[in-house]
């Protein structure tokens, strides 16, 4: 477990990282504070438990959000991240968990019912699974989508593409065809050194310098 204090501490976060640091033990693998907040990274199969003692022991009482990020250049590309708030406490912390395709994490719809929706807002966006999750449906996307839009290997028009069929008086699915390929778009500064000849200048060629 690693602990890393950022300088200077901000009061209304004075001592909380050591606290709960201490708090979950062999459950943390990293901790420290970063632009203000704190910032802890749990085992990913003691997720539940550490939230849990969270919520009843240190007063972070409110699930505000989860979210998911991608980094598909490490192991465990995923991370699942918990936005809890204490209101008595007027104090908001993120937990985080890392996570593989093939690496479920534990549902903590037991702890508040209202991250049922939330996981699946991640699982559809990014493909998390999470288990015990009782309805781990999509919940933004269509039934037919695939794939999952919010990771950065997603193309950016997608699989497929629907459109209502009149003659079979229904919604189809087809594979996408784009009407002309993606165009390539340059947004350096002419002033910064471009290796192309600049529309106009062809112009110049010829003259003086």
């Amino acid at each position: 477990m690693t602990v890393v204090h950022s300088a200077p501490k901000t009061a209304s976060n004075e001592g909380v990282l050591d606290a709960l640091s201490a708090a979950l033990g062999p459950m943390l693998v990293a901790a420290r504070e970063e632009h203000g907040e704190i910032v802890l990274t749990v085992a990913r199969d003691e997720i539940e438990n550490a939230l849990r003692l969270l919520r009843d022991a240190h007063e972070y009482q409110q699930l505000m959000e989860i979210a998911g990020v991608d980094y598909p250049s490490r192991a465990e590309r995923f991370e699942v991240v918990y936005m809890l708030l204490s209101l008595t406490r007027n104090h908001r912390i993120l937990v985080k968990v890392n996570s593989a395709e093939d690496t479920p994490v534990p549902t903590v719809t037991t702890l508040w019912p209202v991250a049922g929706w939330l996981e699946r807002e991640v699982f559809d966006m990014y493909g998390v699974i999470f288990a015990g999750n009782p309805d781990l449906r999509r919940i933004l996307t269509d039934y037919g989508f695939e794939g999952h839009p919010f990771r950065k290997d997603f193309p950016l028009s997608g699989y497929v593409e629907l459109r209502y069929s009149e003659e079979d008086k229904r919604v189809v699915y087809e594979p996408v065809k784009l009407a002309q390929d993606f165009r390539s778009f340059d947004f350096m500064s002419p002033w910064e050194g471009a290796d192309y000849v600049l529309p106009g200048d062809e112009k110049a060629e010829g003259g003086k310098p």
